[in-house]
């Protein structure tokens, strides 16, 4: 944990995740509830004081994951999100009703565009519905946030009108948003002191930051923010968001813990889980997370100039302002090849955080060696990726076991595939538009399905033009969507080894073993 052994109560920033509501809303990213459960957990494990896990009214699946999430955290408070009408709130009330600790967070644009544009309301009408939806949310819980929303470009004596009023109607947190990335740090820092010190009864609630990145901002006007009072963040893993996204939660623990002398606070996060929520959050909503991203890309503790590498072997802090350790993440990468055995392979696994039983050892080991004779190297990024899909896939009851693909510029591209479907080795040929488009038709062939691709995409998991493609793919059926990766030295091997274990994941998903089960579909 980062907390100082004799630190004050008002030296703590508390850190109020969105991932599972304002993350998901980034367009693609939509999580299943099983993701969002994963997500869930591994935030209240790792010591996220707040979990904004959705917007009950927004849809049944919201309302579900909502239901769910306050069924099984233990630790965090579980948030919902409402608009300032009476069936938003009760709606979030409804789907709190299992948590243990449950805060209803309700919002109403205040900026002159806000209201005359979306709300077509003026200041009273808008002071009146704070007044409502604060108290009766308040009915529900006695944790009730209120966020004015647009705050950054809403007349200062009006913000300090309604800000007033939320407080006095029961509101304990008060967010003050930068909803569309438009202030500055100096300009949000003299804001939210503006606010505390204009408002009566400022000092009785807890003031927070919501902010976006549309000018790459979010992160340095939320700690301003923190610097003029504020003492919750709003903010996400990896900065997934709408737009440009929000504050990411990564920057905003580690900035704090990095820079104690010029930010003297602290959180409850546990640093060293930061890289595997990272994982987990690209995985579950199929957005890579870019190579020199703060913290947790792949970059971020990587070295390639000569300089540079020399200052490192003499003293990691010539380059390094944090331990890759204080993040989750391994001081060194190992390079793994053909002439290395079980034995290192199962260390390698275990320093890597992974234990596998023997078979699946076996497996692995083989997929190992098959992967080090096709690349001149393998990373520990390799092994990831190859011990993740032999886990992912190794209850499915389809799976590829041979492909051949033509494509040029003399006509359309043609698949042969071979599946082994529940122990029978099945072979189709198609056609298609292009090499992955035939080779998905053969697989069609051999599983018919009404399933549409809503995405697909493919990036590198090492460098190198031996590099392992890894495959992202989103299935929807039936208004239900499934994401499924797959990783491969051959492009098309592993676009079909995706494509693949979506099927499998929507057969599970509607309760059927076996293949047909999406013939009707």
């Amino acid at each position: 944990m980062t907390s100082p052994t004799e630190a004050s109560a008002k030296d703590r920033v508390v850190i109020f995740d969105t991932t599972l509501r304002d993350g998901e809303q980034s367009p693609g990213a939509s999580m299943t509830l099983g993701e969002k459960l994963q997500v869930a957990e591994l935030l209240d494990e790792m010591g996220v004081d707040i979990i904004e896990a959705g917007f009950p009214i927004a849809s049944n699946g919201d309302f579900e994951a909502v239901l769910e999430i306050g069924k099984v955290i233990k630790n965090s408070v579980v948030c919902g999100l409402s608009r300032a009408n009476p069936a938003d709130i009760d709606r979030a009330a409804e789907a709190l009703a299992h948590a243990e600790r449950k805060r209803i967070h309700t919002f109403i644009g205040t900026s002159p565009l806000h209201r005359q544009y979306q709300l077509q309301l003026d200041q009273d009408q808008v002071y009146d519905r704070v007044i409502s939806s604060v108290t009766r949310a308040r009915n529900h819980t006695d944790d009730v946030e209120w966020s004015a929303m647009d705050a950054t470009r809403t007349e200062h004596d009006f913000l300090c009108r309604v800000v007033e009023a939320a407080i006095r109607s029961g509101a304990t947190t008060i967010n003050i948003p930068d909803t569309v990335g438009y202030a500055t740090p100096d300009e949000f820092r003299a804001l939210i002191r503006m606010v505390r010190d204009n408002v009566p009864n400022a000092d009785k609630v807890i003031f927070s930051t919501h902010c976006h990145d549309d000018l790459g901002l979010a992160v340095a006007n939320s700690l301003a923010g923190v610097d003029g009072g504020a003492r919750q963040v709003e903010c996400t893993i990896n900065g997934l968001g709408e737009r440009a996204g929000n504050a990411s939660l990564e920057e905003i623990v580690m900035a704090i813990k990095t820079r104690g002398d010029v930010l003297p606070y602290y959180t409850n996060v546990n640093a060293t889980m930061l890289m595997r929520a990272s994982k987990l959050v690209s995985a579950v909503s199929a957005f890579p997370v870019q190579y020199n991203k703060a913290i947790v890309g792949k970059n971020a503790f990587a070295h390639e100039s000569g300089i540079h590498q020399d200052g490192v072997l003499k003293n990691a802090q010539t380059y390094e302002i944090m331990t890759p350790e204080s993040v989750g993440v391994k001081s060194t990468s190992l390079v793994m090849g053909k002439h290395s055995g079980r034995h290192a392979f199962r260390d390698k696994l275990r320093d890597l955080g992974f234990e596998l039983g023997q078979n699946a050892l076996e497996d692995a080991f083989r997929r190992f060696k098959d992967l080090a004779d096709r690349k001149k190297h393998v990373f520990d990024e390799d092994i990831e990726a190859l011990v993740e899909e032999e886990v992912a896939t190794a209850s499915e009851s389809i799976h590829v076991l041979a492909l051949t693909v033509i494509a040029g510029t003399g006509g359309p591209g043609k698949a042969i595939i071979t599946l082994d479907v529940d122990g029978r080795h099945e072979t189709r040929e198609a056609t298609g538009n292009g090499p992955v488009d035939a080779t998905f038709n053969a697989i069609k062939a051999i599983i018919p399905n009404k399933a549409s691709l809503s995405l697909y995409q493919v990036h590198a998991v090492t460098e190198g033009t031996d590099a392992q493609a890894e495959v992202s793919v989103r299935l929807e059926e039936d208004g239900k969507s499934v994401t499924a990766r797959a990783a491969d030295p051959d492009t098309l091997v592993a676009s079909a080894k995706a494509y693949v274990s979506g099927i499998n994941k929507l057969m599970t998903r509607r309760g059927k073993s076996r293949p047909e089960a999406l013939k009707a579909g």
